[in-house]
């Protein structure tokens, strides 16, 4: 969850219960995956910012994105102190969406992201809860605005009482709230909201989830381009995938104090996104940060939306960016 402090952003913190177990695994370990060309990204707060960056670098092989309670591109503009003064929940948060139109169009022209004509059509859903006490409701309009003007097909949910949390039917704390674990019990389905606008034809979710989630080696599966992430990841198969079925790549970011060292694997249990992926032949990474308190200053184990891995934080060769896409690639993704 962002949460405004006196340093860095904070978001997130997520746990749940639920009905499958975690399995340890390398690269050994996994089913071998026949995984499309194309994937799907989601996130919330932190992970919003970089689902929307994913995005946007690599929109030749994502074709939509669900972003919950974050920003448009380039918000910070590289500054924690233009982040903290421009993207969070003051009256006087204003992104500033010319220089960010010109940030986009001078890394497309340098080839830095994928060209942003991939951008018309693309589906994207965006949340913000009128409970919100922690994103201004101007910071998300603006990110709508930007995928309105790249021509994006967005739907954005802006009318919900929500706090700064991951909606879900039914598992979390008080819907208003913004607390552990982060997960808001609104009796509003996110997960499916989102994936139902990426994916029209999706089928209805399981009951209950029968696939397995793996905790992944992430600096074994990605090698030198990991070094920004932590040790451990998740990766949520379903039965259908682990059998050789032609399967549709997910990939959802947690926000700051969410990651696998904080809170096990709480959020890739408790959004809701397994029940639909099982039902739907989606195979969902849940990729994961650490902590760090020297360098880079990272105390939250937060996604790098404002610069502190290094200037391309935003762009293919964002540290993060290249070592998500690597550990895609480890599993099976061929885009």
């Amino acid at each position: 969850m962002l949460t405004r402090t006196a340093v860095v952003p904070t978001l997130f913190t997520a746990s749940c219960l639920m009905l499958f177990h975690t399995l340890p695994a390398n690269a050994s370990d996994l089913p071998t995956l026949q995984l499309q060309d194309k994937l799907s990204v989601s996130g919330l707060s932190s992970g919003g910012y970089m689902a929307n960056q994913f995005h946007l670098a690599f929109s030749d092989k994502v074709t939509g994105a669900g972003i919950i309670a974050a920003g448009p591109y380039g918000c910070a503009q590289n500054s924690l102190q233009v982040a903290l003064e421009l993207c969070f929940n003051k009256d006087s948060s204003a992104p500033d969406l010319s220089k960010a139109t010109a940030l986009l169009q001078q890394q497309a022209g340098a080839g830095s992201i994928a060209p942003l004509s991939n951008l018309k059509g693309s589906p994207v859903f965006l949340l913000h809860g009128t409970a919100d006490k922690t994103v201004h409701s101007k910071v998300s309009d603006a990110l709508a605005t930007l995928y309105q003007q790249l021509g994006a097909k967005v739907q954005y949910v802006s009318d919900k009482a929500f706090g700064h949390n991951f909606p879900t039917a039914n598992r979390g704390a008080g819907c208003e709230l913004s607390e552990t674990p982060y997960l808001g019990a609104c009796g509003y389905d996110a997960a499916g909201a989102l994936l139902k606008h990426l994916y029209p034809e999706l089928k209805t979710k399981a009951d209950k989830t029968t696939g397995q989630l793996f905790s992944l080696q992430q600096q074994d599966l990605a090698g030198d381009t990991a070094s920004s992430l932590g040790e451990t990841g998740f990766l949520y198969v379903p039965q259908s995938c682990a059998k050789g079925s032609s399967c549709t790549l997910h990939i959802s970011f947690h926000g700051c104090k969410q990651y696998a060292s904080a809170v096990g694997d709480a959020y890739a249990k408790g959004t809701g996104l397994n029940e639909w992926a099982d039902s739907n032949d989606i195979v969902v990474l849940y990729p994961q940060t650490e902590k760090s308190a020297m360098v880079p200053f990272n105390p939250n184990g937060c996604w790098d939306w404002w610069g502190y891995t290094d200037s391309n934080y935003g762009n293919q060769q964002g540290p993060q960016i290249k070592a998500v896409m690597a550990l895609a690639k480890s599993i099976g993704f061929k885009g």
